[in-house]
């Protein structure tokens, strides 16, 4: 479960990544930074926390699949478009990697035997590092200080699967309707331009 969501968030943030940079008009370095830092960012982040080395420094298959995603996307001619980060694709590639970061940041802070605090803190940081850590680089406010219902999906996403985990039911089947969950939530909130109340 943990490979399979390392995978489909690695895949979907680089591409959301690729959008990004298409967006702020960057050079292919530059693509090829926010690509990286978003697919990888979280991930490199949560495994320092969790004393281990990175996966992405031990796994070629990750940065592998980043690269795969910049060159094929190239091919495609996506960077021919600067309006792609307001199109269905970006937010659907941005909410798989949310939700998938979420699930794989849950289960890395589950065996390392985190409190329920630090399971839905190493969530988030997964879910939300590379992207923080993009939008800083290209001085622009990140998304998750910008839509109340970002982060707050992956908070959810880490609160179900550890009550999954108090009665040892985090199987396969519950994990994927938990990635479905996570995926209509985001989607429907964006598009319901749902926002938690504010203080006033």
């Amino acid at each position: 479960m943990l490979e399979l969501a390392e995978f489909i968030g690695t895949l979907a943030f680089a591409l959301s990544g690729y959008f990004v940079g298409v967006k702020e008009r960057l050079d292919f370095l530059g693509i090829f930074i926010t690509s990286f830092l978003t697919a990888l960012g979280g991930g490199v982040i949560r495994d320092v926390i969790v004393e281990r080395k990175p996966i992405s420094f031990v796994d070629p298959t990750f940065p592998t699949i980043v690269l795969g995603v910049i060159l094929i996307a190239t091919l495609f001619k996506l960077h021919k478009n600067s309006s792609l980060e307001n199109k269905s694709y970006f937010i659907i590639s941005d909410t798989l990697g949310l939700v998938s970061f979420a699930i794989s940041g849950t289960l890395v802070a589950l065996q390392a035997h985190f409190s329920i605090f630090g399971v839905f803190l190493t969530a988030l940081i997964t879910a939300v590092g590379g992207g923080v850590l993009r939008d800083m680089l290209i001085n622009r406010v990140p998304l998750l200080l910008k839509s109340d219902f970002y982060g707050s999906v992956a908070i959810v996403v880490a609160i179900l699967i550890y009550i999954l985990d108090r009665f040892s039911m985090t199987n396969i089947f519950w994990i994927t309707l938990i990635f479905i969950f996570g995926v209509a939530l985001r989607l429907v909130a964006y598009y319901k331009d749902w926002h938690l109340p504010k203080l006033t």
